[in-house]
Parts: C-alpha cells; structure tokens; sequence
C-alpha cells in the first residue's frame, strides 16, 4: 500500500531536538518530507512574509529524510512546500512541532508551532501541532513518544471528524505517570503581561517582555485542567474567529 505523505514544520527552527523527534515517530508511519525555518520563530503566530525575498535550502540533519530549511516564518514553510515543493502531490497530514513549551489555551493564538499546522488546515490539509511543557533546549522529548505515534496514526487512519486540525500539549512526566488523553476544550485563560525597564550602554530605555498566566476557567473539560492532573490535551481547533451567539444580539445595528 502507498504509505501516506506527511508534512513536519515547526517554529523553533529546523535543528531543534523537538522536530527530530517529531520526525523520528513520523517516519514509521509514512514519507516524511520537513520544511522549517532556518532559526527560532517562537512566537511568530500567523505572521508571512511580504516585504523579502524567502529562500529554500535543501539540508539534511534528518538521517535521510527529504528536509529544506526556509528563510522566511512558519506559516510560509507551509506555504512554499504546499505551493512549491508539493504542489504536484497530495499531503495526507501536515504535523508541528514538538514545541519546546506549552500552546494550551490562549498561546495558540501567539504561537508559531499552531499557526503552521493552522495554515495547512485552511487548505484541507488534516494538521496536528505538537507542544511539551518544558521550554528548556535539552527537554527530554521521549516520554511523549508513543502518545504521539498513536495520535498521528489515529489522524491517519480515521480523519478529524468535524474538524481539520488539533492542538496536542504533552505534559512534562515520565511515560508511566502520564495518566492518558484528553479531548478538551480550550481553557479561558490569558497572558497577564508586565514589562521590565531597563537601559543598554547608551543610557537609552529599553523594554523586556514578562508576564505570567492566568487561568480563569475552573472547569475540568480544558486543556488546561487535563495538563495539570497529568494528561495529555488533544483540543480540536479552528480558524473561525466568529462570535456566533453574539450574532443575533446586534441584529438591530443591521442597516440593509
């Protein structure tokens, strides 16, 4: 049987331990070819490319694995090899990541690892992004491993039913105390940001940006309830940003 084409990107950039690991699991389950950019783009969300050139350069740190890093951001490695490298194939399942740090609730709307996959979606493409809680560069990737081979399989074999992408977060435990999946909704929670001042050696100011997170949502159907008692959140996603039951509420402001 013809094994399935499948897509890798990222926001961490090309080398990063997160998408070899991500890739080492994908190469199992079908072609894996990887476009990704060429250095980190953590926190890029949905940003393109329009005002520069973007170049592809074929490398290969993966052991034989087609791969190219891009110039440009995330959602553009999704763009040039849907529109360029592919666009005489058809991609089965377009996977981010693994993000070194989590993308639950708020941060997929920051994040460049969801924009990637998010991107793949709007064309039809069945997308899953990847994220662990842990941002540190020698995050241990492994534990999440057999959860993550049975996810894409289960995206493989039986689609997104109702939906074209999912928002995965793994949380940071050995493989034995991770308690399972979760289908969740996505947690109403929120950056509560704070800027550091400060001036560089030219007694100019400057601005550094901190912050911490609030979760407002005390439900235990979100990801980030499943994330904190242990399990891994699977949220099903979307690009439709419509407030839909707000809708008929300002039907009065209609003038036709």
């Amino acid at each position: 049987m013809k094994r399935p084409l499948i897509l890798a990107t990222n926001d961490d950039g090309i080398f990063a331990p997160g998408i070899k690991a991500l890739v080492e699991v994908a190469r199992e389950l079908g072609d894996v070819i990887v476009v990704a950019p060429d250095s980190p783009q953590s926190g890029m969300g949905h940003a393109i490319t329009i005002s520069d050139p973007l170049r592809l350069k074929k490398v290969n740190p993966f052991n034989g694995i087609e791969a190219y890093e891009c110039t440009g951001t995330p959602v553009d490695c999704v763009k040039l090899a849907n529109s360029v490298l592919l666009k005489d194939r058809t991609v089965d399942l377009c996977i981010s990541g693994i993000n070194h740090g989590s993308n639950s609730s708020i941060n997929i709307i920051y994040s460049g690892t969801m924009s990637a996959a998010m991107e793949a979606s709007l064309v039809g493409i069945r997308s899953i992004g990847f994220s662990l809680l842990d941002y540190k560069i020698d995050a241990n990737f492994e534990n999440g491993k057999p959860f993550i081979k049975e996810i894409i399989n289960y995206v493989l074999q039986n689609g997104i039913p109702k939906a074209n992408l999912l928002n995965v977060n793994i949380p940071d435990l050995p493989t034995e105390d991770i308690k399972g999946i979760k289908v969740c909704r996505q947690a109403d929670a929120m950056w509560v940001e704070e800027y550091t001042e400060s001036k560089d050696p030219r007694n100019e100011k400057y601005y550094w940006l901190t912050g911490k997170f609030v979760n407002r949502d005390q439900g235990e159907d979100t990801d980030v309830w499943a994330l904190k008692n242990g399990y891994i959140s699977v949220v099903p996603s979307m690009h439709d940003l419509t407030k839909h039951e707000a809708i008929p509420g300002l039907k009065e402001l209609e003038k036709v």
